[in-house]
C-alpha cells in the first residue's frame, strides 16, 4: 500500500467535516431512500405475489397524514375531536358519581354521629379525606375513561408514528432528537412514563433534553384541571350550544402551547447547557392496523385509567387529611393554611393568582390530580370541602373567592408549565442519576411558569 494512501476512517471523517449539517441530513435521507429503493427492486425480482393490491391505501393515507400542508391541521383536528368527546362525555357521569359519592358521605356522617365520634375525627376522616377522594374520583375517572381509550385507539391504528414523523423536523431544528416526539406523546398519559420512554434515545445529551422538557405536555393528572376550568370559564363565556366546542378548542390551544414550549426550551438547552449536534434516526412507518377494541379497552381502562386513579387515591387521602388539619388549626384567629396563603399572596398577586392557589400547587406536589380538591377545601368555610355536585358549582365557588377570566387563564397556564409531580421527579433522578439535573427539572419549568403568567398579567393590566 502506498504511503500516501490515507486510512478509510480518516477519509470519512474529512468528508463529514466538510459537509454541513443540512447536507448531512440530505445525504442521510438520500442514502436511506436508495437502500429502500434497492430493497424493493430486489424483492420484486425474487418474491412472487399471490395477488396484487388494486389500491395502496397506506401510501395514499400517508400522503395526506404526513403532508406538510395537511398533516398538521389533521393532527390539530383529531386532538380537538378527542378533547371534545372527552369534555362532552364526561359531564353526565361526573355529576352522577359526585351525587353517589357525596350521598354515601351523608350516611357516613350519620353513622359517626350515632356513635358519638369526636368532631375532629369526623372532620379528618370525612370532611378531609373522604371528600377529597370523592372529588378526585368524580372529576378524574370519567375523563380518563374516555380519553385513554381514544388515545389508545389512535395508537393502535398506527397514527402516532405519523405524528412522530410530522414532528421530527421540528425537533431536529430545535437541536433535539426526532424520537423525542415519541417520548412527548407518552407524556400525555403520564410524564413519568414519558421519562422512562426516553431510554429509546441513544445520545445521553438528547435523552437529557427530552427528560427535562417532557413536563411541558400535560399529563392525565393535569387534564382534569385544564378541562374543568376551561369548561367553566371559557366554555361558560359563550352560548351553551358552543360551550364544549370552545372549551375543547382552548384545551387544544394549551396543548399546542406546551408543545411550543417543549421545542423552544429544547432549542435553548441545545444551544447553552447541552450543546451538541442532533443525531439522526430512521423512522419506518408501520402499516395501518385494524383496531382491536377489546385489547384497547383492557389496556386503556385497566393498565392506564385504574392504575392512575389508584395512584391518585393513595396520594389524595393523606393530602386531604393534611389540608384539613392546616385549615382547621388556628393561630391568632387565622388558620395555618390562611397564614401560609397570606405569606404567598404578594408573589401570587404578581402572576394574577392568590395565595391559596399557590398553596394548592405546592401541596399538590405528590400528584397533580389533587390540586383542585386542595384548592376547593382551602376556599370553603371552616376548612371542609363543599358538596359540589357540578362543575358550575365549582365555578361559582371560585368566582365568590375573587376569580376572573384572567385568574382562570393563569391557573391553567401555571398548571401546564409548572414543576413536575414527585413521581416524575423521582423518575428523572433514577434515569439520569443526577440530583443536580433533577433539581433543575423542578426549578426550570416553575420559573418559566412564573415568567409567563407574570407577563400575561402585567400585559392585561397595561391594556386595561
Amino acid at each position: 500500500m502506498s504511503s500516501q494512501t490515507s486510512n478509510p476512517y480518516e477519509i470519512l471523517v474529512d468528508i463529514q467535516n466538510e459537509i454541513s449539517n443540512e447536507n448531512q441530513c440530505k445525504f442521510r435521507d438520500s442514502m436511506v431512500k436508495s437502500i429502500y429503493t434497492q430493497a424493493e427492486a430486489i424483492a420484486e425480482k425474487v418474491v412472487t405475489k399471490s395477488h396484487t393490491k388494486k389500491y395502496d391505501w397506506d401510501h395514499k393515507l400517508d400522503d395526506i397524514l404526513t403532508s406538510k400542508f395537511t398533516g398538521y391541521p389533521i393532527m390539530f383536528f383529531l386532538l380537538g375531536l378527542v378533547f371534545w368527546i372527552t369534555v362532552t362525555g364526561a359531564n353526565v357521569p361526573s355529576s352522577m358519581l359526585a351525587d353517589f359519592l357525596f350521598g354515601i358521605e351523608s350516611k357516613l356522617t350519620t353513622l359517626f354521629m350515632s356513635v358519638n365520634t369526636p368532631q375532629w375525627l369526623h372532620g379528618i376522616l370525612i370532611l378531609g379525606m373522604y371528600r377529597t377522594l370523592g372529588w378526585v374520583i368524580s372529576v378524574m375517572l370519567p375523563p380518563m375513561a374516555i380519553f385513554f381509550p381514544l388515545f389508545t385507539l389512535l395508537e393502535d391504528l398506527g397514527y402516532l408514528p405519523r405524528v412522530a414523523f410530522n414532528l421530527d423536523k421540528l425537533f431536529k431544528k430545535a437541536g433535539a432528537h426526532g424520537k423525542q416526539s415519541l417520548t412527548m406523546s407518552m407524556g400525555f398519559g403520564c410524564n413519568a412514563a414519558g421519562i422512562i420512554a426516553c431510554r429509546i434515545i441513544d445520545s445521553p445529551r438528547e435523552r437529557l433534553i427530552a427528560m427535562l422538557t417532557n413536563n411541558f405536555v400535560p399529563c392525565n393528572g393535569r387534564f382534569p384541571t385544564l378541562i374543568a376550568i376551561s369548561t367553566v370559564f371559557v366554555g361558560g363565556a359563550v352560548a351553551s350550544h358552543y360551550s364544549t366546542i370552545i372549551a375543547s378548542f382552548f384545551v387544544c390551544t394549551l396543548v399546542l402551547l406546551g408543545i411550543f414550549m417543549t421545542l423552544i426550551i429544547s432549542w435553548g438547552l441545545s444551544k447553552t447547557l447541552l450543546k451538541g449536534v442532533p443525531s439522526s434516526f430512521t423512522l419506518e412507518l408501520p402499516p395501518y392496523r385494524k383496531p382491536q377494541f377489546l385489547k384497547i379497552l383492557y389496556h386503556s381502562l385497566i393498565d392506564r385509567t385504574i392504575f392512575v386513579l389508584g395512584r391518585a387515591i393513595v396520594v389524595a387521602a393523606p393530602a386531604g387529611l393534611i389540608t384539613w388539619i392546616l385549615a382547621n388549626v388556628f393561630i391568632e384567629d387565622l388558620s395555618i393554611l390562611s397564614h401560609m396563603a397570606a405569606f404567598l399572596q404578594p408573589l401570587a398577586h404578581l402572576i394574577g393568582m392568590d395565595g391559596f392557589i399557590l398553596m394548592a400547587f405546592i401541596l399538590g406536589l405528590p400528584a397533580n390530580e389533587i390540586v383542585l380538591p386542595i384548592l376547593i377545601m382551602s376556599y370553603m368555610s371552616e376548612g371542609a370541602m363543599l358538596e359540589l355536585d357540578s362543575l358550575q358549582a365549582m365555578g361559582d365557588l371560585f368566582i365568590a373567592n375573587g376569580w376572573t377570566w384572567l385568574t382562570a387563564l393563569n391557573v391553567m397556564i401555571f398548571s401546564l408549565l409548572h414543576f413536575p409531580c414527585a413521581t416524575t421527579l423521582w423518575t428523572i433522578k433514577k434515569e439520569c442519576g443526577s440530583s443536580k439535573w433533577t433539581l433543575f427539572a423542578a426549578i426550570m419549568p416553575t420559573l418559566i411558569a412564573f415568567i409567563t403568567c407574570f407577563f400575561i398579567t402585567q400585559l392585561v393590566h397595561i391594556i386595561r
